[in-house]
């Protein structure tokens, strides 16, 4: 029986010898990709090969990629653990085409694979397949050339209720590459319920789809038109646990040998005794999705990417509480997961201490949530006034604190009350509706400048070119043969010194300057494998076929030259100070300065920074030398490389060595040795998002230009101070003392005044149905001071109801004091509330003492009128 890893190594290995690249998987943060949460096909990472932005060394390839389908569009973690099939992650094996093989080939590939004795050997009879209603092409090479039989051929039509709306039609979005596609289906026996793609019974288990190759042939306009591609191209999808499970003669993704692994460690840590318990199911699947999510740099959070990995998370420690767990379990899981994925892994392994330490954060300070959320549902209980929990408060446990219905109603069933299941599930509808709108991305992917060729780059080493040649011109996104002086352009060349933005390194800015003409570069990006000189035509006209003379803004590009090489540095150095855990998630490197987003899960200390910092100037002193190579991907590896985030590499790559310190792989243009840095800066660093870290730094000029400016702040700092250098913070020091001091002896002054007040508003206190009631107004009264006086006068009356409303610098401050022998009859909080309301706020507190706030100061005097009616009213 072959192993989940075999049969990932077989296919990989089956398509190599037809021609293919073995490509590895890209990370589950999609790149440069802001219409995905999470990759979730193996074509992901070829998106811009299919549009037509991007050409790769090669037209075949092949891919074993992971995937998260847990959030935004693609979202069923409900059912993940309780069905055969559904996971958070997953591995897609793909092979694809970019203009090279066609179906003739790809069907073909795909049955070899599949029933070749020296491949996976599958029975033939057992295998069905599907394809768009239309597509006699593929109907002809499964029936004529394969020789599946026409009974085990379905074709499947515009079942989705539009025109290509068919399970068998596929489309990239709602514009761009599209095509039909054929399923290829298993039969796991009539032992299984279930009928063929097609029928009444198709959502049963007997029929299981397997691998799905799809053929873009047509480029769907904003219309609806359908084009022809002129290279068409094929993208292939087969889920590795599927066809694993076929192979190990198991009907359940769930017990094929990665999970039984898994399965039997989860049991083991939680000591679980029943082997089907869904909820190491659940446990099993999690742990896979969690460990690859925060290897690939996302981090436990509220928001985006991060609230997902957080609920995941939190949602497999629920179900090992389930089974018992008392203690953190969760992050033990990493460790085998790594050894059963085999080279799928290795990642896994290389990060493993990182990814421990923040699945173990993240459960213990769940476990504490679980106890508030417990606690919260308790007090809730206890105030029901009768039997049934709203559908509101289930969701906010669910929503707020990670607790699933069932726990809720768990608890619930202990004290016979029943659970407004409609209610929450209304809830639930609504919160998959705002996810749904937040993840729908309307991208034209026809409304982006296409052009053939490659544009060589000179700017390694020149920063002025002549003798160019204008290939192509665009105004607005469409071509044109020429434009004229104050036309905003993009101009396409054969050659440049300009430097196209890339790996964080902005896009050059200059002159391209013709025989008549000068036309001012603003920027210069990429668009698929030329290079856009994008500004405007200040004089002259300019035309396809014109010869250029480019130069590029020498001083621009050095400034910005420099903040590279640097970010090399501060890259090494933190792994240095750091740990080897530090893994570059973005960066900015411009000519005023250079950002650097990085993986760290705690604040970088003071003595940390410093370090850093020294460590990169002892760099530039050495005067390293900055050689760069260009070699093959995996010989660059071997030197230990680092590759950088959100780059894709070809077959060559270039690699850029300072020395033995840093070694990287980077397209970008550097100094020629370390001391041309000159001085390396750091001016801030922060959080940006949960587990990332920010450091903005200056290099050269600029970095003494902010010394300069921080010697002249400390200057006319001591001015102000009456000080020197070496004793301003000691003199601050006794400031901030002094100034503490004074607002102590100031607040006392203002209870006293407080106080004394108050024996003058007790005598203006009014019957309201034979209760003392005091209502003013006051002016600049501080809460805490009004705390003070509402105490004070509780004490005072003995018996009644004291209201204040006090305006400080337009901002209103409301507070209601309730005696205690009236707190059967009068809540604070209400009282608090009903004034809010008029004034534009919202409040709350003990039922003898509340405060609110508000923005309205001109309604008090209605909101002390409201309360002063609704004393009337209720007492």
């Amino acid at each position: 029986m072959k192993t989940t890893a075999q049969i990932r190594q077989s296919f990989l290995d089956f398509f190599q010898s037809k021609g293919h690249r073995i490509v590895e998987s890209s990370s589950l943060v999609p790149e440069n990709d802001p219409t995905l949460l999470f990759t979730n096909a193996g074509m992901n990472q070829f998106k811009d090969v299919f549009l037509g932005l991007d050409k790769r060394a090669y037209s075949r390839a092949t891919t074993s990629q992971r995937c998260v389908r847990a959030g935004g569009k693609h979202n069923d973690l409900e059912n993940v653990g309780y069905t055969a099939r559904h996971h958070t992650f997953f591995e897609m094996l793909g092979n694809f085409s970019f203009g090279d093989y066609f179906k003739a080939d790809a069907i073909p590939f795909a049955w070899e694979f599949l029933t070749s004795p020296q491949w996976l050997g599958l029975p033939k009879e057992k295998l069905w397949v599907t394809v768009y209603e239309t597509d006699d092409e593929a109907y002809n090479i499964w029936h004529q050339n394969i020789g599946i039989p026409a009974e085990r051929i379905i074709r499947i039509g515009d079942n989705k209720g539009a025109p290509y709306a068919s399970d068998n039609f596929w489309q990239m979005g709602d514009t761009g590459p599209c095509g039909p596609c054929t399923e290829i289906f298993y039969d796991h026996g009539e032992h299984i319920w279930g009928g063929p793609p097609g029928s009444p019974e198709e959502d049963g288990d007997r029929y299981i789809e397997i691998w799905n190759i799809v053929f873009m042939q047509f480029n769907r306009l904003a219309d609806g038109t359908m084009e022809k591609l002129p290279k068409p191209s094929v993208d292939t999808g087969m889920g590795l646990e599927r066809i694993s499970a076929v192979l190990q003669h198991v009907n359940s993704n769930y017990e094929i040998d990665i999970f039984r692994t898994l399965i039997a460690k989860v049991a083991e840590l939680t000591g679980e005794e029943d082997l089907a318990n869904k909820s190491l199911r659940v446990i099993a699947d999690h742990i896979r999705s969690c460990a690859y999510l925060v290897a690939d740099g996302v981090m436990p959070s509220n928001e985006g990417r991060g609230y997902v990995l957080r609920r995941i998370i939190r949602r497999a420690v629920r179900h090992g509480n389930l089974l018992g767990a008392k203690q953190a379990f969760f992050y033990k899981l990493v460790a085998p997961l790594a050894q059963v994925m085999g080279h799928a892994g290795e990642i896994l392994t290389a990060k493993q201490a990182q990814i421990e330490k923040v699945l173990k954060t993240e459960e213990e300070q769940f476990a504490r949530t679980l106890e508030r959320g417990l606690a919260l549902l308790d007090e809730t209980l206890n105030k029901l006034e009768n039997n049934l929990l709203s559908g509101e408060v289930a969701f906010k446990l669910y929503d707020t604190y990670g607790f699933p219905l069932d726990l809720t109603a768990d608890v619930c069933r202990e004290r016979n009350i029943r659970i407004d299941e409609a209610g929450f599930e209304r809830e639930m509808q609504a919160q998959r509706a705002r996810a749904q709108a937040n993840s729908n991305f309307a991208v034209d992917y026809n409304n982006v400048i296409k052009t053939e060729g490659e544009t060589g780059f000179e700017g390694y080493t020149h920063v002025r070119s002549d003798d160019l040649k204008v290939v192509g011109l665009f105004c607005e996104g469409k071509a044109v043969d020429s434009i004229r002086a104050g036309e905003k352009a993009v101009v396409i060349l054969d050659k440049t010194p300009f430097y196209a933005e890339s790996g964080g390194q902005i896009g050059d800015s200059g002159y391209l300057i013709a025989e008549s003409a000068s036309f001012r570069t603003e920027d210069t990006q990429k668009y698929g494998q030329v290079f856009a000189h994008i500004g405007r035509l200040e004089s002259g006209s300019l035309s396809i076929g014109d010869n250029i003379e480019a130069r590029v803004d020498s001083e621009r590009r050095h400034a910005i030259t420099l903040n590279h090489s640097a970010t090399h540095l501060l890259h090494a150095a933190l792994r240095q100070v750091l740990g080897e855990h530090v893994a570059q998630k973005g960066s900015l490197v411009s000519d005023n300065a250079l950002r650097f987003d990085f993986v760290q899960p705690e604040a970088v200390s003071r003595a940390q920074l410093d370090e850093i910092e020294r460590i990169i100037n002892r760099k530039i002193r050495d005067n390293l030398e900055v050689v760069t190579e260009v070699m093959d991907l995996e010989q660059a590896k071997q030197q230990g490389a680092m590759a950088l985030f959100g780059e894709k590499y070809g077959a060559q790559v270039r690699v850029v060595k300072m020395s033995e310190f840093s070694i990287e792989l980077c397209g970008g243009t550097h100094v020629k040795r370390t001391g041309d840095i000159g001085l390396f800066k750091i001016v801030a660093e922060g959080a940006v998002a949960a587990g990332i870290r920010r450091i903005e730094a200056v290099t050269g000029e600029a970095a003494i230009d902010w010394l300069h400016n921080q010697q002249h702040i400390v200057e006319q700092s001591g001015e102000l101070l009456k000080s020197d250098a070496s004793t301003m913070v000691e003199k601050i020091r006794q400031l901030q003392e002094k100034a503490k001091k004074t607002e102590k002896e100031l607040q006392q002054l203002k209870e006293k005044a407080a106080m004394h007040a108050g024996s003058d508003l007790a005598k203006s206190a009014v019957k309201i149905k034979d209760i003392s009631v005091i209502m003013q107004r006051l002016e600049g009264v501080e809460p805490k001071t009004l705390r003070i006086m509402v105490d004070d006068l509780k004490n005072q009356l003995g018996s009644g109801v004291i209201v204040f409303a006090s305006v400080i610098e337009d901002k209103v401050n409301l507070i209601a004091g309730v005696t205690n022998d009236l707190t059967g009859k009068i809540k604070a909080g209400e009282l608090v509330n009903i004034m809010a309301q008029q004034v534009g706020g919202k409040g709350g507190g003990r039922p003898d003492m509340a405060m609110a706030g508000g923005s309205q100061p001109e309604n008090i005097t209605a909101a002390l009128n409201q309360c002063e009616n609704w004393l009337n009213a209720h007492l």
